[in-house]
Protein backbone atom coordinates (compact mmCIF):
# COMPACT_ATOMS: atom_id res chain seq x y z
CA UNK A 1 0.00 0.00 0.00
CA UNK A 2 3.09 2.40 -0.15
CA UNK A 3 2.71 5.66 -2.56
CA UNK A 4 3.89 5.42 -5.67
CA UNK A 5 7.32 7.40 -6.63
CA UNK A 6 6.53 10.53 -8.03
CA UNK A 7 6.77 10.08 -12.09
CA UNK A 8 10.10 12.63 -11.98
CA UNK A 9 12.07 10.23 -9.89
CA UNK A 10 11.48 7.39 -12.36
CA UNK A 11 12.17 9.23 -15.87
CA UNK A 12 16.15 9.08 -15.75
CA UNK A 13 16.34 5.52 -14.14
CA UNK A 14 13.87 4.30 -17.28
CA UNK A 15 15.50 5.79 -20.07
CA UNK A 16 18.74 4.63 -18.90
CA UNK A 17 17.25 0.85 -18.20
CA UNK A 18 15.45 1.62 -21.81
CA UNK A 19 18.88 2.43 -23.59
CA UNK A 20 20.65 -0.19 -22.12
CA UNK A 21 17.87 -2.84 -23.95
CA UNK A 22 18.44 -3.67 -26.91
CA UNK A 23 19.59 -6.03 -30.03
CA UNK A 24 20.33 -9.89 -29.32
CA UNK A 25 20.23 -8.73 -25.27
CA UNK A 26 16.45 -7.18 -25.22
CA UNK A 27 15.63 -10.47 -27.08
CA UNK A 28 16.68 -12.54 -24.74
CA UNK A 29 15.13 -10.27 -22.64
CA UNK A 30 12.01 -10.55 -23.61
CA UNK A 31 12.05 -14.42 -23.73
CA UNK A 32 12.63 -14.55 -20.05
CA UNK A 33 10.10 -12.16 -19.09
CA UNK A 34 7.46 -14.39 -21.32
CA UNK A 35 8.16 -17.15 -19.36
CA UNK A 36 7.80 -15.01 -16.14
CA UNK A 37 4.07 -15.56 -17.51
CA UNK A 38 2.84 -12.35 -16.11
CA UNK A 39 5.06 -12.39 -12.29
CA UNK A 40 5.95 -8.51 -11.34
CA UNK A 41 8.51 -9.48 -8.83
CA UNK A 42 11.08 -12.36 -10.28
CA UNK A 43 13.85 -14.01 -8.23
CA UNK A 44 16.82 -13.38 -9.65
CA UNK A 45 19.42 -16.05 -9.69
CA UNK A 46 22.98 -17.07 -10.72
CA UNK A 47 24.85 -20.10 -11.32
CA UNK A 48 24.91 -22.58 -13.96
CA UNK A 49 23.49 -26.41 -14.69
CA UNK A 50 25.52 -28.73 -16.14
CA UNK A 51 24.07 -32.01 -18.24
CA UNK A 52 26.31 -35.06 -17.83
CA UNK A 53 25.69 -38.73 -19.33
CA UNK A 54 25.50 -40.87 -16.26
CA UNK A 55 27.77 -43.48 -17.76
CA UNK A 56 30.41 -41.91 -18.67
CA UNK A 57 30.49 -38.16 -16.78
CA UNK A 58 30.93 -36.82 -20.19
CA UNK A 59 29.60 -33.03 -20.15
CA UNK A 60 26.88 -33.10 -22.57
CA UNK A 61 25.54 -29.68 -22.34
CA UNK A 62 26.64 -26.65 -19.77
CA UNK A 63 24.26 -23.63 -19.33
CA UNK A 64 25.76 -20.36 -16.82
CA UNK A 65 23.40 -17.40 -15.95
CA UNK A 66 26.73 -15.16 -17.18
CA UNK A 67 25.17 -15.32 -20.91
CA UNK A 68 21.47 -13.91 -19.86
CA UNK A 69 21.08 -10.09 -19.93
CA UNK A 70 23.11 -8.73 -16.69
CA UNK A 71 24.18 -12.52 -15.77
CA UNK A 72 21.03 -13.44 -14.13
CA UNK A 73 18.23 -15.97 -15.00
CA UNK A 74 15.09 -14.63 -13.93
CA UNK A 75 12.15 -17.13 -12.29
CA UNK A 76 8.66 -16.78 -11.21
CA UNK A 77 8.49 -15.20 -7.11
CA UNK A 78 5.83 -17.70 -6.40
CA UNK A 79 4.43 -14.62 -3.57
CA UNK A 80 0.80 -15.75 -2.70
CA UNK A 81 -0.10 -11.64 -1.60
CA UNK A 82 -2.16 -10.38 -4.48
CA UNK A 83 -0.94 -7.35 -3.88
CA UNK A 84 2.97 -8.14 -4.61
CA UNK A 85 2.56 -10.23 -7.38
CA UNK A 86 -1.45 -10.58 -9.01
CA UNK A 87 0.23 -13.65 -11.46
CA UNK A 88 1.84 -15.90 -8.53
CA UNK A 89 -1.23 -15.00 -6.48
CA UNK A 90 -3.53 -16.32 -9.25
CA UNK A 91 -1.51 -19.63 -9.38
CA UNK A 92 -1.56 -19.59 -5.46
CA UNK A 93 -5.38 -19.43 -5.16
CA UNK A 94 -5.84 -22.30 -7.82
CA UNK A 95 -3.61 -24.35 -5.93
CA UNK A 96 -5.41 -23.31 -2.79
CA UNK A 97 -8.84 -24.46 -4.52
CA UNK A 98 -8.10 -27.82 -5.91
CA UNK A 99 -6.65 -28.24 -2.65
CA UNK A 100 -9.66 -27.15 -0.57
CA UNK A 101 -11.89 -28.96 -3.35
CA UNK A 102 -10.38 -32.47 -2.92
CA UNK A 103 -11.15 -32.33 0.44
CA UNK A 104 -15.18 -31.81 -0.29
CA UNK A 105 -15.61 -33.77 -3.02
CA UNK A 106 -13.12 -36.42 -3.16
CA UNK A 107 -12.29 -38.57 -6.53
CA UNK A 108 -8.79 -36.86 -6.95
CA UNK A 109 -5.76 -36.10 -5.17
CA UNK A 110 -5.79 -38.90 -3.13
CA UNK A 111 -9.37 -38.53 -1.44
CA UNK A 112 -12.30 -40.91 -2.00
CA UNK A 113 -15.56 -39.29 -3.35
CA UNK A 114 -16.81 -40.70 0.56
CA UNK A 115 -15.90 -37.54 1.69
CA UNK A 116 -19.18 -35.64 0.41
CA UNK A 117 -21.55 -37.97 2.91
CA UNK A 118 -19.38 -37.17 5.59
CA UNK A 119 -20.16 -34.35 7.93
CA UNK A 120 -18.79 -31.11 6.99
CA UNK A 121 -19.64 -27.90 8.21
CA UNK A 122 -18.01 -24.00 7.10
CA UNK A 123 -17.34 -22.37 10.46
CA UNK A 124 -16.30 -18.64 11.09
CA UNK A 125 -14.49 -17.91 14.03
CA UNK A 126 -14.29 -14.36 15.15
CA UNK A 127 -12.34 -11.85 17.69
CA UNK A 128 -13.78 -10.52 20.83
CA UNK A 129 -14.91 -6.00 20.54
CA UNK A 130 -11.36 -4.14 21.69
CA UNK A 131 -13.52 -0.84 21.63
CA UNK A 132 -16.35 0.56 19.27
CA UNK A 133 -15.07 0.57 15.31
CA UNK A 134 -17.01 2.07 12.73
CA UNK A 135 -19.53 -0.47 11.26
CA UNK A 136 -20.65 -0.43 7.56
CA UNK A 137 -23.86 -2.00 5.53
CA UNK A 138 -25.26 -5.58 6.96
CA UNK A 139 -24.70 -8.56 5.30
CA UNK A 140 -27.29 -7.74 2.92
CA UNK A 141 -25.98 -4.76 1.65
CA UNK A 142 -28.30 -2.36 3.49
CA UNK A 143 -26.94 0.46 5.19
CA UNK A 144 -27.66 0.49 8.99
CA UNK A 145 -26.97 2.98 11.43
CA UNK A 146 -23.07 2.69 12.83
CA UNK A 147 -23.05 2.69 16.10
CA UNK A 148 -26.15 4.59 18.24
CA UNK A 149 -25.47 4.85 21.90
CA UNK A 150 -27.50 7.05 24.79
CA UNK A 151 -23.76 6.81 26.82
CA UNK A 152 -20.58 6.33 25.43
CA UNK A 153 -18.79 7.12 21.89
CA UNK A 154 -21.75 7.20 19.20
CA UNK A 155 -22.27 7.40 15.69
CA UNK A 156 -25.70 7.73 13.93
CA UNK A 157 -24.38 7.66 10.35
CA UNK A 158 -25.09 5.00 7.52
CA UNK A 159 -21.54 4.24 6.40
CA UNK A 160 -21.19 3.07 2.61
CA UNK A 161 -19.04 0.18 1.72
CA UNK A 162 -16.00 2.68 0.74
CA UNK A 163 -16.61 4.87 3.57
CA UNK A 164 -12.62 5.10 4.89
CA UNK A 165 -13.97 5.42 8.56
CA UNK A 166 -14.97 1.47 8.18
CA UNK A 167 -13.32 -0.51 11.17
CA UNK A 168 -11.86 2.81 12.61
CA UNK A 169 -12.37 3.03 16.15
CA UNK A 170 -15.23 5.51 17.52
CA UNK A 171 -12.76 6.56 20.33
CA UNK A 172 -9.27 5.99 20.00
CA UNK A 173 -8.14 6.99 23.16
CA UNK A 174 -10.20 4.42 24.97
CA UNK A 175 -9.66 1.74 22.40
CA UNK A 176 -7.29 -1.55 23.62
CA UNK A 177 -4.53 -1.15 21.18
CA UNK A 178 -2.25 -3.07 23.25
CA UNK A 179 -5.10 -5.90 23.72
CA UNK A 180 -6.05 -6.09 19.61
CA UNK A 181 -2.14 -6.66 19.21
CA UNK A 182 -1.95 -9.16 21.87
CA UNK A 183 -4.72 -11.40 20.16
CA UNK A 184 -3.45 -10.81 17.05
CA UNK A 185 -0.41 -12.50 18.01
CA UNK A 186 -1.92 -15.26 19.91
CA UNK A 187 -4.47 -16.66 17.25
CA UNK A 188 -2.95 -19.48 15.99
CA UNK A 189 -2.40 -20.64 19.73
CA UNK A 190 -6.06 -19.92 20.62
CA UNK A 191 -7.18 -22.10 17.51
CA UNK A 192 -5.13 -25.10 18.72
CA UNK A 193 -6.51 -24.34 21.93
CA UNK A 194 -9.81 -24.37 20.31
CA UNK A 195 -9.16 -27.97 18.19
CA UNK A 196 -8.21 -29.27 21.89
CA UNK A 197 -11.20 -28.39 23.61
CA UNK A 198 -13.13 -29.53 20.40
CA UNK A 199 -11.78 -33.21 19.99
CA UNK A 200 -12.40 -33.52 24.36
CA UNK A 201 -16.34 -31.62 23.67
CA UNK A 202 -17.10 -33.94 20.78
CA UNK A 203 -16.31 -37.29 22.78
CA UNK A 204 -18.19 -36.13 25.77
CA UNK A 205 -21.31 -35.40 23.32
CA UNK A 206 -20.66 -39.01 22.25
CA UNK A 207 -20.41 -40.67 25.62
CA UNK A 208 -16.99 -41.91 25.03
CA UNK A 209 -13.59 -40.76 27.01
CA UNK A 210 -11.66 -39.07 24.32
CA UNK A 211 -9.07 -41.52 24.07
CA UNK A 212 -12.15 -44.05 22.68
CA UNK A 213 -13.08 -41.63 20.79
CA UNK A 214 -10.01 -41.21 18.78
CA UNK A 215 -9.87 -44.76 18.34
CA UNK A 216 -13.17 -44.26 16.33
CA UNK A 217 -12.69 -40.56 14.71
CA UNK A 218 -10.71 -38.12 13.76
CA UNK A 219 -11.26 -34.30 13.05
CA UNK A 220 -10.06 -32.74 9.84
CA UNK A 221 -9.92 -29.07 8.75
CA UNK A 222 -8.67 -26.67 6.44
CA UNK A 223 -9.13 -23.20 7.51
CA UNK A 224 -7.67 -19.57 5.88
CA UNK A 225 -7.37 -15.81 8.09
CA UNK A 226 -9.06 -13.31 6.85
CA UNK A 227 -8.51 -9.69 8.43
CA UNK A 228 -11.26 -7.85 9.27
CA UNK A 229 -11.32 -3.95 8.37
CA UNK A 230 -10.82 -3.13 11.82
CA UNK A 231 -7.09 -4.90 11.61
CA UNK A 232 -7.73 -8.12 13.27
CA UNK A 233 -8.09 -11.88 12.04
CA UNK A 234 -10.55 -14.15 11.84
CA UNK A 235 -10.68 -17.47 10.64
CA UNK A 236 -13.03 -19.56 8.02
CA UNK A 237 -12.74 -23.26 8.25
CA UNK A 238 -14.06 -26.46 6.92
CA UNK A 239 -14.59 -28.90 9.87
CA UNK A 240 -14.86 -32.62 8.71
CA UNK A 241 -15.68 -35.58 10.23
CA UNK A 242 -13.51 -38.53 9.21
CA UNK A 243 -13.53 -42.48 10.28
CA UNK A 244 -10.49 -44.01 11.77
CA UNK A 245 -8.90 -46.92 9.93
CA UNK A 246 -8.43 -50.28 11.71
CA UNK A 247 -5.47 -52.57 11.61
CA UNK A 248 -6.17 -54.00 7.98
CA UNK A 249 -6.15 -50.72 6.40
CA UNK A 250 -3.79 -47.83 6.04
CA UNK A 251 -3.40 -45.48 8.21
CA UNK A 252 -3.74 -42.60 6.48
CA UNK A 253 -6.71 -43.99 4.27
CA UNK A 254 -10.01 -41.79 4.74
CA UNK A 255 -13.09 -43.23 5.43
CA UNK A 256 -16.62 -42.92 6.58
CA UNK A 257 -17.29 -41.98 10.45
CA UNK A 258 -19.50 -44.50 12.70
CA UNK A 259 -23.00 -43.38 11.60
CA UNK A 260 -23.56 -41.74 15.41
CA UNK A 261 -20.82 -39.01 14.45
CA UNK A 262 -23.64 -36.72 13.13
CA UNK A 263 -24.04 -33.36 11.63
CA UNK A 264 -25.65 -32.10 14.72
CA UNK A 265 -22.78 -33.63 17.16
CA UNK A 266 -20.58 -31.69 15.35
CA UNK A 267 -21.97 -28.63 15.47
CA UNK A 268 -23.02 -28.57 19.25
CA UNK A 269 -19.07 -29.42 19.80
CA UNK A 270 -18.04 -26.63 17.66
CA UNK A 271 -19.92 -23.65 19.86
CA UNK A 272 -19.45 -25.25 22.68
CA UNK A 273 -15.73 -25.63 22.14
CA UNK A 274 -15.31 -21.54 21.14
CA UNK A 275 -17.00 -21.23 24.18
CA UNK A 276 -14.90 -21.94 26.70
CA UNK A 277 -11.21 -22.26 24.78
CA UNK A 278 -8.73 -19.51 26.44
CA UNK A 279 -6.11 -18.15 26.53
CA UNK A 280 -3.92 -16.27 29.41
CA UNK A 281 -2.64 -12.75 27.81
CA UNK A 282 0.58 -11.27 29.52
CA UNK A 283 -0.50 -8.72 31.92
CA UNK A 284 0.43 -5.00 30.34
CA UNK A 285 -2.08 -2.98 32.28
CA UNK A 286 -4.65 -3.71 28.83
CA UNK A 287 -8.20 -4.34 29.68
CA UNK A 288 -7.70 -7.62 27.87
CA UNK A 289 -6.20 -9.97 29.72
CA UNK A 290 -8.03 -13.69 28.39
CA UNK A 291 -7.90 -14.08 25.23
CA UNK A 292 -11.21 -16.00 23.78
CA UNK A 293 -13.45 -15.71 20.72
CA UNK A 294 -15.86 -13.29 19.85
CA UNK A 295 -19.60 -14.05 20.22
CA UNK A 296 -19.91 -14.40 16.68
CA UNK A 297 -19.50 -18.27 16.25
CA UNK A 298 -20.72 -19.12 12.95
CA UNK A 299 -21.63 -22.60 12.50
CA UNK A 300 -22.94 -23.81 8.46
CA UNK A 301 -23.59 -27.14 7.00
CA UNK A 302 -22.20 -28.12 3.90
CA UNK A 303 -24.64 -30.97 2.61
CA UNK A 304 -24.24 -33.41 0.13
CA UNK A 305 -24.57 -33.37 -3.50
CA UNK A 306 -24.13 -29.70 -4.03
CA UNK A 307 -21.86 -30.15 -6.99
CA UNK A 308 -22.70 -27.86 -9.86
CA UNK A 309 -26.27 -27.36 -8.01
CA UNK A 310 -28.56 -25.68 -11.07
CA UNK A 311 -31.91 -25.80 -8.03
CA UNK A 312 -30.35 -22.39 -6.18
CA UNK A 313 -30.55 -19.79 -8.94
CA UNK A 314 -30.08 -17.26 -6.11
CA UNK A 315 -27.57 -18.54 -4.64
CA UNK A 316 -28.45 -18.70 -0.80
CA UNK A 317 -26.97 -22.91 -0.77
CA UNK A 318 -23.58 -22.77 0.90
CA UNK A 319 -22.16 -25.00 -1.71
CA UNK A 320 -18.98 -27.30 -1.81
CA UNK A 321 -17.46 -24.60 -4.86
CA UNK A 322 -18.40 -21.68 -3.15
CA UNK A 323 -16.44 -22.88 0.12
CA UNK A 324 -14.02 -23.81 -2.40
CA UNK A 325 -13.49 -20.82 -3.89
CA UNK A 326 -14.38 -18.38 -0.71
CA UNK A 327 -11.24 -20.16 1.53
CA UNK A 328 -8.54 -19.66 -2.01
CA UNK A 329 -9.89 -16.17 -2.48
CA UNK A 330 -8.87 -15.09 0.81
CA UNK A 331 -5.62 -17.06 0.96
CA UNK A 332 -4.32 -14.74 -1.39
CA UNK A 333 -4.74 -11.70 0.78
CA UNK A 334 -3.27 -10.58 4.22
CA UNK A 335 -3.41 -7.45 6.57
CA UNK A 336 -3.34 -4.96 3.63
CA UNK A 337 -6.93 -5.20 3.49
CA UNK A 338 -7.43 -4.01 7.02
CA UNK A 339 -5.46 -0.37 5.76
CA UNK A 340 -1.79 -1.20 6.33
CA UNK A 341 1.46 -3.11 4.09
CA UNK A 342 2.43 -5.87 2.55
CA UNK A 343 5.84 -5.94 3.73
CA UNK A 344 8.30 -5.51 6.86
CA UNK A 345 8.38 -2.36 8.35
CA UNK A 346 11.77 -0.83 10.07
CA UNK A 347 12.17 1.49 12.70
CA UNK A 348 12.45 4.48 10.06
CA UNK A 349 9.50 3.45 9.17
CA UNK A 350 7.30 4.26 11.77
CA UNK A 351 7.51 8.24 11.50
CA UNK A 352 6.44 7.88 7.91
CA UNK A 353 3.61 5.41 7.91
CA UNK A 354 1.21 8.09 6.81
CA UNK A 355 2.96 8.69 3.59
CA UNK A 356 2.91 5.28 2.73
CA UNK A 357 -0.96 4.61 2.42
CA UNK A 358 -1.41 3.24 6.26
CA UNK A 359 -4.66 4.33 7.62
CA UNK A 360 -4.28 6.33 11.40
CA UNK A 361 -5.74 3.17 12.91
CA UNK A 362 -3.08 0.57 11.36
CA UNK A 363 -0.42 2.85 12.22
CA UNK A 364 -0.95 2.88 15.90
CA UNK A 365 -1.69 -0.56 16.07
CA UNK A 366 2.09 -0.96 13.61
CA UNK A 367 3.35 1.17 16.55
CA UNK A 368 2.02 -0.95 19.17
CA UNK A 369 3.87 -3.92 17.90
CA UNK A 370 6.84 -2.23 17.60
CA UNK A 371 6.83 -1.32 21.07
CA UNK A 372 6.14 -4.37 22.53
CA UNK A 373 8.53 -6.01 20.72
CA UNK A 374 11.61 -4.16 22.45
CA UNK A 375 14.09 -6.81 23.90
CA UNK A 376 14.50 -4.86 26.19
CA UNK A 377 11.50 -3.50 27.88
CA UNK A 378 9.37 -6.33 27.14
CA UNK A 379 12.01 -9.79 26.98
CA UNK A 380 9.27 -12.45 28.03
CA UNK A 381 7.40 -11.28 24.40
CA UNK A 382 9.97 -11.58 22.28
CA UNK A 383 9.27 -14.94 21.05
CA UNK A 384 5.95 -13.55 19.57
CA UNK A 385 8.47 -11.56 17.30
CA UNK A 386 6.08 -8.50 17.20
CA UNK A 387 8.41 -6.15 15.39
CA UNK A 388 9.17 -8.86 12.44
CA UNK A 389 5.67 -9.04 12.54
CA UNK A 390 4.17 -5.54 12.61
CA UNK A 391 2.87 -5.10 9.20
CA UNK A 392 0.44 -7.96 10.18
CA UNK A 393 -0.66 -6.71 13.21
CA UNK A 394 0.90 -9.04 15.61
CA UNK A 395 -0.49 -12.05 13.38
CA UNK A 396 2.20 -14.29 12.87
CA UNK A 397 0.90 -17.37 11.54
CA UNK A 398 0.15 -18.93 7.91
CA UNK A 399 -3.34 -17.62 6.44
CA UNK A 400 -3.89 -21.32 4.96
CA UNK A 401 -3.47 -24.27 6.71
CA UNK A 402 -4.98 -27.60 7.05
CA UNK A 403 -4.80 -31.13 8.86
CA UNK A 404 -2.50 -33.95 7.65
CA UNK A 405 -5.60 -35.87 6.93
CA UNK A 406 -8.04 -33.32 5.16
CA UNK A 407 -6.58 -33.62 1.75
CA UNK A 408 -3.11 -33.21 -0.08
CA UNK A 409 -0.21 -30.61 0.07
CA UNK A 410 0.39 -27.61 -2.06
CA UNK A 411 3.81 -29.21 -2.69
CA UNK A 412 2.38 -32.31 -4.34
CA UNK A 413 -0.23 -29.88 -6.53
CA UNK A 414 3.19 -27.94 -7.14
CA UNK A 415 5.08 -31.63 -7.56
CA UNK A 416 2.04 -32.22 -10.52
CA UNK A 417 2.54 -29.64 -11.93
CA UNK A 418 6.34 -29.74 -12.12
CA UNK A 419 5.69 -33.11 -13.66
CA UNK A 420 3.66 -32.17 -16.53
CA UNK A 421 5.64 -29.27 -17.81
CA UNK A 422 8.85 -31.81 -17.46
CA UNK A 423 6.62 -34.62 -19.61
CA UNK A 424 6.02 -32.10 -21.93
CA UNK A 425 9.05 -31.00 -22.89
CA UNK A 426 10.63 -34.77 -23.11
CA UNK A 427 7.93 -35.21 -25.63
CA UNK A 428 9.00 -32.45 -27.85
CA UNK A 429 12.81 -33.03 -26.77
CA UNK A 430 13.17 -29.78 -25.00
CA UNK A 431 14.78 -31.65 -21.46
CA UNK A 432 17.25 -34.69 -21.73
CA UNK A 433 16.65 -38.02 -20.76
CA UNK A 434 15.95 -38.63 -17.25
CA UNK A 435 17.65 -42.22 -17.31
CA UNK A 436 20.67 -41.10 -19.59
CA UNK A 437 21.51 -38.23 -17.85
CA UNK A 438 22.35 -36.26 -15.14
CA UNK A 439 21.70 -32.62 -13.93
CA UNK A 440 23.59 -31.10 -11.71
CA UNK A 441 23.25 -27.31 -10.88
CA UNK A 442 24.38 -24.18 -8.77
CA UNK A 443 22.16 -21.18 -8.32
CA UNK A 444 22.22 -18.46 -5.59
CA UNK A 445 20.01 -15.47 -5.08
CA UNK A 446 21.20 -12.05 -6.45
CA UNK A 447 17.98 -10.05 -5.99
CA UNK A 448 14.40 -9.47 -6.87
CA UNK A 449 11.86 -7.32 -8.96
CA UNK A 450 12.28 -5.22 -11.90
CA UNK A 451 14.41 -2.11 -12.30
CA UNK A 452 11.88 1.04 -13.55
CA UNK A 453 12.78 0.72 -17.11
CA UNK A 454 12.55 -3.07 -16.81
CA UNK A 455 9.02 -2.92 -15.54
CA UNK A 456 7.55 -0.53 -18.26
CA UNK A 457 8.92 -3.26 -20.60
CA UNK A 458 7.22 -6.09 -19.11
CA UNK A 459 4.05 -4.41 -17.86
CA UNK A 460 3.54 -3.73 -21.62
CA UNK A 461 5.13 -7.18 -23.00
CA UNK A 462 2.33 -9.12 -20.30
CA UNK A 463 -0.53 -6.53 -21.40
CA UNK A 464 -0.10 -7.00 -24.89
CA UNK A 465 0.44 -11.40 -24.76
CA UNK A 466 -3.09 -11.12 -22.78
CA UNK A 467 -5.09 -8.94 -25.44
CA UNK A 468 -3.35 -11.39 -27.84
CA UNK A 469 -4.61 -14.11 -25.90
CA UNK A 470 -7.94 -12.64 -26.03
CA UNK A 471 -8.20 -12.04 -29.28
CA UNK A 472 -7.13 -15.89 -30.26
CA UNK A 473 -9.75 -17.07 -27.98
CA UNK A 474 -12.51 -14.67 -29.41
CA UNK A 475 -11.85 -15.62 -33.07
CA UNK A 476 -11.52 -19.69 -31.61
CA UNK A 477 -15.12 -18.79 -30.33
CA UNK A 478 -16.43 -17.12 -33.83
CA UNK A 479 -15.66 -20.14 -35.78
CA UNK A 480 -17.15 -22.75 -33.50
CA UNK A 481 -20.07 -20.43 -33.24
CA UNK A 482 -23.35 -22.08 -35.57
CA UNK A 483 -24.19 -19.82 -38.33
CA UNK A 484 -27.30 -18.41 -38.21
Amino acid sequence: MSAPAPLSELVGPVIRDLARRSGKDLSRWLEQVARLRGCTEPIRLTGESLTLDAATGEVLHRYSSEQEPQGHLMVRCGNRRASRCPSCAETYRADTFHLIRAGLLGGSKGVPQTVRTHPRVFATLTAPSFGPVHRGPDKHGTPQICHPRRTGPACYERHTTDDVRLGQPLDPATYDYVGHVLWNAYAGDLWRRFTIYLRRHLASASGLTQAAFNRQVKVSFAKVAEYQTRGVVHFHAIIRLDGRPDENQDEDATIPPPDWATLQLLDGAIRSAARVARLRAPDLGQPTRSLVWGDQVDVKTIAPGDLDDTTDPDGARLTEQKVAGYIAKYATKAAENAGTLDRRVRSYDLVRLHEKGVTDHAARLIRTAWKLGDPIAYPWLLPLRLRQWAHMLGFRGHFSTRSRAYSTTMTAIRQERTDYWHAHALENGWAPDPDTTLVLTHWSFAGQGYTPGESLLATDLTAQSAKEEMTHDECDSSRARPAE
